[in-house]
């Protein structure tokens, strides 16, 4: 992790990484290890009462509670520290927090993994974000489909209504009928009804109003061809005797 951080009216502003790393931190430390207990086990015994002494057996008692509680986190240490590892070479979205104070999610593929004080991290684009700020986990195939259909909507939608498109809207219709056609059953499936139906609506304008341009330019040829043959003088006189 580098030494440099960006400051911002004069204080240094945390990233997303180094606030997960944090707050995964502030929990391992709110939690009690061993050495807490054993502390606590030896204060206890020190300022006992005389009078009223606690008995070995009561000691055991609390640390093989404390024992089976300390089996329990490991276990679960290694489960985490398993499913974190399943996690490298995939897509994944972590939630974090932005510098303005709002949730933000960053999304890419974990490098590695890496686990410290019973924790364990995700390594994204070089930073390292806590386990616990996982969402989900995305197939590569999947997030392609949905992003390829989300922005041919975006696409569709910066067409005008139906009925007011012209020949200058050729040539993004004609891009977005290629786009589908090239498309897979599976990323088609990303393309609502609606959206299917519009478009065929706009190739079948478009191909109207290709036609009748057409159309047109033929007639306006023929008339250009009729006026020529009109101005066309014939041969110099041939008076007959």
């Amino acid at each position: 992790m580098g030494l440099m951080a960006p400051v911002e009216n004069g204080q240094i502003v945390e990233t997303e990484s180094q606030k997960s790393l944090k707050k995964a931190v502030k929990s391992t430390n709110d939690s009690m290890d061993k050495e807490a207990f054993l502390q606590l086990l030896v204060a206890q015994m020190q300022y006992q009462d005389p009078l009223q002494p606690t008995s070995n057996t009561e000691y055991i008692s609390q640390y093989a509670q404390f024992s089976q509680v300390e089996q329990m986190q490991n276990l679960a240490a290694t489960s985490e520290l398993g499913r974190a590892t399943s996690l490298v070479g995939q897509e994944v979205y972590v939630k974090t927090t932005g510098t303005d104070g709002e949730p933000k999610y960053v999304y890419g593929k974990v490098d590695y993994v890496a686990f410290e004080n019973n924790k364990a991290y995700v390594s994204i684009e070089e930073s390292l974000y806590s386990l616990d700020d996982l969402v989900n986990v995305v197939d590569v195939v999947y997030k392609n489909a949905f992003d390829k259909g989300y922005a041919f909507s975006i696409d569709m939608n910066k067409l005008p209504a139906v009925g007011g498109i012209d020949l200058s809207h050729g040539e993004a219709i004609d891009d977005l009928e290629k786009r589908y056609n090239e498309m897979t059953d599976y990323e088609k499936s990303f393309i609502a009804t609606e959206t299917l139906t519009k478009l065929n609506k706009y190739v079948e304008r478009l191909k109207e109003l290709r036609a009748m341009a057409e159309e047109a330019d033929k007639n306006e040829s023929e008339d250009s061809e009729g006026d020529g043959d009109s101005n066309t003088e014939g041969p110099e006189g041939t008076d007959e005797a």
